[in-house]
């Protein structure tokens, strides 16, 4: 009996050891994502289809803004390169799913690398009215070659990558190619973000001035960071349009609204962490959409609450800003492991009592030095 007792609490203490409980929380996320068609009807997976593909969009803004701090508020310019490519390729050349997809990766990448070479020179507002601009000039455009981008309307749909001969078999597939690519986008970025080139991100999102002095070029990492950004982006925008849920038009991918969406799911998940901007991007839409099937009227203005969604939003956000600005998936994590370490028994404060900011300033100066391979004090 005893030795039974001893193997099931080495078990335990090996799961616990090995597993983070923020893991383990992940996978079990994933787990219900990939089984939720088997029990949501047609409609539903197509409302998730469309927030898992917005939040492969929260996390490619997330990359670039989160990480490095360079503030992209017209980041719809990068998912309306890959859509419309994507999309022209396939209606206008015949060209196949699969080829007009890679292709439109690849020219979102090359798109990024061209305005964000120049761009990312800049900082502060200079660099945020730039990127606010690219969507507005890009939408002109649309406007002035009607008979190729279609205008305000947009192109009609392009051929749909996975189909069947039935609808509701072929809305199934296109959940599980959401899904899939929303898992490999995040495992890759996950990879990158973690890694001495994420950590340099971070670090120029601190104190850009301290990684220059370190000897790091701080404009090469964020020109990495922004074509990452948009090969992200540019896939998220071409998978888009080729679903049962896209279409390349400028409201769904290029308009300013979808930018400022996209900032505010990242910043109410909490940017700068990847995970955090892919479930603030899933909550922001799904919560989006059951606001807009509200009938409420708000007595005063006397409106539609669905009408004032992007006011709620806004207004969530500005509160998570004062009393929550690290956002919510952050501030779930730390309330879990104080949980979990008071359970245990352990030290909640483990940090020394050190002040946060004294904390964050040696963390990233460790760091750096490491990265440069001096590991004198």
């Amino acid at each position: 009996m005893s030795t039974r007792q001893s193997l099931v609490d080495r078990t335990r203490e090996l799961t616990r050891d090995s597993i983070a409980p923020r893991h383990l929380v992940g996978i079990v996320a994933l787990v219900v994502l990939f089984a939720a068609p088997f029990e949501l009807d047609t409609i539903t997976q197509l409302t998730v289809i469309s927030a898992i593909y917005f939040a492969i969009f929260a996390m490619s803004w997330d990359t670039v803004s989160g990480y490095t701090g360079q503030f992209s508020f017209g980041h719809s310019f990068l998912f309306a390169v890959g859509g419309y490519t994507a999309g022209l390729l396939n209606l206008g050349f015949g060209v196949t799913p699969v080829v007009s997809i890679l292709v439109a990766i690849l020219v979102t990448m090359i798109a990024g690398f061209v305005f964000g070479a120049p761009a990312l020179r800049l900082s502060g507002p200079y660099f945020a009215v730039v990127t606010f601009l690219l969507p507005l000039v890009l939408l002109q455009i649309f406007i002035l070659k009607k008979d190729i981008f279609g205008g305000t309307l947009g192109l009609s749909n392009p051929q749909s990558l996975v189909s069947s001969s039935e609808f509701a078999q072929t809305v199934f597939l296109n959940y599980y190619l959401a899904a899939i690519a929303f898992v490999v986008v995040l495992a890759v970025l996950l990879v990158v973000t973690r890694s001495n080139a994420g950590r340099v991100f971070t670090a120029i999102r601190e104190d850009e001035v301290a990684v220059a002095a370190c000897g790091i070029n701080p404009t090469k990492f964020k020109l990495f960071a922004f074509v990452l950004s948009a090969a992200v982006a540019g896939t998220g925008g071409a998978l888009y349009v080729h679903s049962p849920v896209g279409q390349p038009q400028p409201s769904q991918l290029l308009a300013v609204a979808v930018s400022i969406n996209v900032l505010l799911a990242s910043l109410l998940g909490g940017s700068g962490t990847i995970t955090g901007a892919a479930a603030g991007g899933l909550f922001y839409y799904l919560l989006n959409e059951q606001i807009r099937q509200v009938g409420w009227v708000i007595p005063v203005l006397g409106v539609d609450v669905s009408q004032f969604s992007l006011v709620i939003f806004s207004l969530l956000v500005l509160a998570l800003v004062f009393f929550l600005p690290s956002g919510i998936l952050p501030w779930v994590m730390r309330q879990g492991r104080r949980a979990l370490a008071t359970a245990r028994g352990g030290d909640v404060a483990a940090d020394g009592g050190e002040p946060p900011l004294v904390r964050t300033y040696r963390k990233y100066v460790r760091e750096l030095r490491e990265l440069r391979g001096d590991d004198d004090e």
